[in-house]
Parts: structure tokens; C-alpha cells; sequence
């Protein structure tokens, strides 16, 4: 018989390895989302970062939000989670804040693949980004990309049907129409930069589209989806079935 121990006595129930901090926002988040618990093989576990609204953390990258999101990832760690990630990119502005704050991996932007990409692909890393003006070199540094890395960054602020239903939180979201909005984007990307070798996503609004972006650009693509599935792999490895 297996014996199994009791680890945090705060934990109620069990199977949930990846914890995802979301915002506190209200638009449509469609199969592929971050935020959407249906775009995952295996089960994951939610937590809302209370006050943390897309102009908090966009726009006024307000410092006062640090609080709030070590709460939440404590909360998730308690609650028996072995890995925390984010539901936007720009978490990246507290990743080492809350990776300090925690004793399991933290994982909070898609921006932290960027030296791996440059790694693997070799020439320009692509970012295609929610709002390119709010992107810092704060949010690079936290995820530990060097300026050596050779970056070209579009972002989606100027695309009506994202801007209107993602950023202005509109209330509906016409997921055809951001599709080809952010194959425009890339297309025009790779366009003007015809060394980039790969493209990131750094929202998480983002990878449901992936495929099409793929499909226009002929460039590996990475998201959050990517960084989510391999951090997972690594925090629950499971027996080889096989034959020889």
C-alpha cells in the first residue's frame, strides 16, 4: 500500500500543479487564453491579484500592486500549487518580488523564453506585445534577457478590435477580427525585420492565434502556452510506457 503524507496542512485539496495570478479584468477569454482553464490537459488553479486592473499594471505600473500579488501567490503556494505563472506579460514588472516571496518556481511573463529563443533560433527574437509604449526595459531585465539580445517588438494598442475589447475591457470580444489583426502585425514584423527567427506573444491574450501567426510568418512561435506546458512537464514527470 502506498502511503501518502499530508504537506501544507493549508491545502484542502490536491492535483493542481500550476497556480496562474490573473487580473482583475472582464473581457472574453476564448479556448487557448491564459485565462481560460479549458485551454490545459491537466488541471490548473486561478487566482484573481485583488486591485490589479490592466491600467494598474499597464499603464500606471503602479508599485503599490507588489503587495497584492505576493498575497496571491501565497495563497496559491498555500493552496499546494508546485509552480506559479501570470496571465499577462507585463507580471513581469514583480517577478522577482514574488519569486523572493515564495519557495516554488515563478514563472509570472512569457518574456522569460526570450533567451531560450535566442538560443535555439539564433537572429532576432520578435515581440508581438498588447501595448509596445508600456513595454520597459524593467520588464526585460526582470526576466533576465540582456540587451545583447536582439529584439523587435510591434504591438497590438493600435488594432481597434483588440484595443476596444482587451484593453478597454469592452465587454466583447470578435475573436475572428483580433486573428487577423495580429497576423497584419506579424506579417508587417517580419516584414521590416526579415532576420527575426522567431516570435514570442507576450500577452496572454494572444496564443489562440498562434497557429495563424505560424502559418503567415513560417517562424516558430512561443507563448505563454509554451512556457506553461514545459514548466509543467518538469514539475510532474511522469513514467516512459514503451517497448523494446
Amino acid at each position: 500500500m502506498t502511503v501518502y503524507t499530508v504537506k501544507r496542512k493549508t491545502q484542502s485539496w490536491y492535483g493542481e500543479q500550476i497556480g496562474i495570478l490573473i487580473l482583475n479584468a472582464a473581457y472574453p477569454c476564448v479556448p487557448g487564453n491564459v485565462g481560460n482553464a479549458t485551454t490545459y490537459d491537466y488541471p490548473v488553479r486561478f487566482q484573481e491579484v485583488q486591485g490589479a486592473s490592466i491600467d494598474r499594471l499597464l499603464n500606471q505600473r503602479d508599485p503599490a500592486l507588489k503587495d497584492a500579488f505576493i498575497e496571491a501567490a501565497v495563497e496559491l503556494q498555500n493552496r499546494g500549487v508546485k509552480a506559479i505563472t501570470g496571465a499577462c506579460g507585463f507580471m513581469a514588472y514583480f517577478q522577482e518580488e514574488v519569486a523572493a516571496a515564495v519557495e516554488v518556481p515563478v514563472f509570472l511573463s512569457s518574456l522569460m523564453q526570450i533567451p531560450f529563443m535566442h538560443a535555439l533560433c539564433g537572429g532576432r527574437v520578435g515581440v508581438i506585445t498588447a501595448n509596445a509604449p508600456r513595454l520597459t526595459r524593467h520588464h526585460f531585465a526582470a526576466c533576465k534577457v540582456d540587451d545583447f539580445v536582439p529584439l523587435a517588438i510591434a504591438g497590438m494598442e493600435g488594432q481597434t478590435e483588440f484595443r476596444e475589447a482587451v484593453l478597454e475591457e469592452r465587454g466583447t470580444l470578435d475573436s475572428a477580427a483580433i486573428e487577423q489583426e495580429v497576423k497584419e502585425v506579424a506579417l508587417r514584423l517580419v516584414e521590416n525585420n526579415p532576420d527575426i527567427r522567431s516570435i514570442l506573444l507576450e500577452c496572454s491574450d494572444l496564443p489562440p492565434y498562434a497557429h495563424a501567426i505560424q502559418a503567415a510568418t513560417g517562424r516558430p512561435i512561443f507563448d505563454f502556452i509554451t512556457m506553461i506546458n514545459y514548466v509543467q512537464q518538469t514539475i510532474l514527470r511522469r513514467p516512459y510506457t514503451g517497448h523494446m
